[in-house]
């Protein structure tokens, strides 16, 4: 079977089967989901399968794909894996979408291996995860859960936002996501009939990795391949000022700002979301560029 036809392929890298789902058709696109250890459905996109052939990989450690290994990094084994996979496709460039953690493991690619990458959509991510960005991310937390203080649901958010991290089961990983999921939209109580859905289906597992840092800042400027940096206004955890960070440091790049999204804007406002991806890698006509 070919390794870009329609459906489920997997393959084995660095000793890992690594399961990935392959529609539309076009230039090749690969997603990088969120993380660690979420599922990578929720990033599936009817509308980029149009000129695209996507390439939805399922990370190490979830779904079908093999556990991660016993040495796991924050970043780097998914850098290496993800590597594995554009050689397993075998185009000569790829481009790459990566959301959250996924967005790390996309910027850790595109600089080792830029040559192999035509384009970079770096959505709601960073360039560091330092002792200032972890402590943003409970400050932005904390005002969330004040502002919604009134929403009867809102404690169990809190509860399991506040959670010791601790090793947990796939199955408890999973609740916990879905407890405190309303947390990554801008609106999610007003609109909470739009997305329930992903709340009652989004899985993740409980994905083992060393560290939590990345801090690509000093690097960003040797990033030359079109570049769209894309986050939600309202996005607690990866918001503009990181987006901004990214932008700045990319030379080239285009920062798109979704004013009512939070860390989902593909589901929040995905005609934005879509329109900046599309025009990204559009030639003055409107048509798809390939390269």
């Amino acid at each position: 079977m070919n390794s870009l036809e329609p459906g489920t392929h997997a393959f084995v890298a660095n000793g890992i089967r690594q399961v990935y789902h392959v529609a539309g058709s076009g230039p090749v696109m690969i997603t990088l989901s969120g993380g660690p250890g979420v599922e990578y459905t929720y990033l599936r996109s009817t509308r980029l399968e149009k000129n695209f052939t996507m390439v939805y990989a399922e990370p190490a450690g979830t779904g079908e794909s093999g556990p991660l290994p016993e040495d796991a990094t924050f970043v780097e084994t998914y850098v290496d894996l993800l590597d594995a996979l554009v050689e397993h496709l075998g185009v000569p460039r790829i481009h790459l979408l990566g959301h959250s953690h996924g967005g790390f493991t996309a910027q850790g690619l595109a600089l080792r291996r830029g040559d192999r990458v035509a384009g970079l959509i770096l959505y709601s991510t960073s360039p560091v995860t330092d002792g200032e960005f972890w402590a943003a991310v409970k400050v932005k937390a904390a005002t969330y859960l004040e502002r919604h203080a009134g929403i009867p649901d809102i404690d169990v958010v809190a509860a399991a936002f506040n959670r010791p991290d601790s090793r947990v089961t796939h199955a408890e990983k999973t609740a916990i996501l879905r407890d405190y999921l309303p947390l990554y939209f801008a609106d999610f109580w007003g609109r909470r009939a739009e997305f329930d859905l992903l709340r009652r289906n989004v899985r993740a597992w409980a994905v083992q990795v060393s560290g939590d840092l990345v801090d690509y800042r000093s690097r960003l400027s040797s990033l030359t391949v079109p570049t769209l940096v894309v986050t939600g206004r309202h996005d607690f955890i990866c918001g503009p000022a990181w987006s901004e960070m990214l932008h700045r440091g990319i030379q080239g790049s285009r920062l798109v700002i979704l004013e009512n999204s939070g860390h989902f804007g593909h589901l929040e406002e995905p005609e934005a979301f879509h329109d900046a991806v599309e025009a990204l890698f559009s030639d003055n006509r409107g048509r798809p560029v390939t390269e």
